[in-house]
């Protein structure tokens, strides 16, 4: 899918000074080419330059544990361009003819198996399985539902300028222009009330089936108030690794029904601590005095996802620790790995909100 690029000329060279650039754009060759599999041999030049760079990468940041920040981007960038294929874009029908390449999946699978292994070492696995489930989501349920305000929600609140602003929406757009996406891909199967309360947050995310109501709606209102593109993945190379690192993940829990627990349990913290984030967000564009149309979605899921962390609650993760007592500790590893990999995704936009917001300004696009 080709994208209008609005990245800021001067971290466009960085990228283009990138070790991994032109691997890169060897692997754009190999998965936009027709019938790629069937003509694999006619780009070895490609595939050996792509493949080389892909094992350095792998090799430094999962192997030898010591990865830069252009290692693990690169790994994580690549992935989520073969990840993205699941789902429909309403582009070029031709962008799909590799949607089921062995060689992607060969590709993919390459990347996950080291890549999840690294990111399980966080956790110990033998201690989740002791648990007492059901009082470990509630204890975790209370915690998280006001947690005490981070170094981070403070600068947020109290300090970030509006260029600061308008770079936390660009990257949040990123996932805010096709929220809940993912999610849709968990709910086919036996009918039952967990899978009637999944489809009711699904609903709700989506406007119940008005554009106008979808939620996304309202984040293309935030970016069109300020000045910046609405075009899903406009701003792909702003986006830190750690905040791919969390959509890839949900992609892999979302497409092998094997992990629907971890899948739920992580969507349960998402949507219990999501307000308390929005509310940060809330204040920060009230402090500088922006439009309702500015904060519109940050007021919205303030609202909304209450509702979704009670659902959760009351209507998934609990009749699903009934359902799959002897499985349910994969709900606590789903929740606490979201939780994880949420707080360090965090962590990395204040970090580019701070490096850009006096340094590079955001483009304004003219919206038409």
């Amino acid at each position: 899918m080709k994208t209008e690029r609005v990245i800021p000329e001067p971290l466009e060279a960085q990228l283009r000074n990138d070790s991994y650039y032109k691997a890169e754009q060897a692997f754009s060759k190999l998965i936009e080419a027709e019938d790629l599999d069937r003509n694999l041999q006619s780009y070895s030049s490609a595939v050996n330059t792509f493949e080389t760079a892909l094992s350095s990468a792998l090799t430094a940041a999962y192997t030898h544990g010591e990865g830069t920040e252009v290692d693990h981007r690169f790994i994580q960038r690549i992935l989520y361009r073969i990840n993205r294929l699941n789902l429909f874009w309403y582009d070029d029908l031709r962008n799909y003819a590799n949607e089921r390449s062995p060689y992607l999946h060969k590709i993919r699978d390459q990347i996950e198996t080291v890549w999840q292994q690294w990111e399980l070492d966080n956790f110990d696995i033998e201690a989740y399985k002791r648990l007492d489930v059901k009082q470990a989501l509630l204890d975790r349920f209370a915690a998280d539902l006001e947690p005490p305000l981070s170094s981070d929600a403070h600068y947020m609140r109290e300090q970030m300028s509006l260029e600061g602003y308008r770079y936390l929406l660009a990257i949040a757009s990123f996932d805010g222009l096709i929220e809940a996406s993912r999610l849709s891909r968990i709910l086919g199967g036996a009918a039952n009330e967990v899978q009637a309360t999944l489809t009711k947050v699904l609903l709700e995310e989506y406007g119940n089936g008005r554009l106008s109501r979808k939620h996304s709606t309202f984040f293309a209102q935030m970016l069109s108030e300020l000045g910046l593109s609405t075009q899903p993945e406009a701003y792909f190379d702003l986006v830190p690794w750690e905040v791919l690192a969390s959509i890839n993940h949900n992609f892999l829990l979302t497409e092998c029904k094997r992990y629907f627990l971890r899948y739920n349990g992580g969507l349960a913290y998402f949507e219990v601590a999501g307000p308390a984030a929005y509310r940060t967000y809330l204040a920060a564009a009230q402090r500088l005095q922006l439009s309702d149309a500015a904060m519109g979605y940050w007021d919205l899921h303030v609202k909304e996802d209450e509702r979704h962390g009670r659902w959760m609650v009351q209507n998934v993760t609990l009749p699903l620790t009934e359902m799959y007592a002897a499985e349910a500790w994969q709900m606590i590893l789903g929740y606490d790995q979201e939780k994880l990999m949420g707080d360090r995704a965090s962590e990395a936009v204040v970090r580019v909100i701070r490096q850009g917001e006096y340094t590079q300004p955001l483009p304004v696009i003219s919206i038409k």
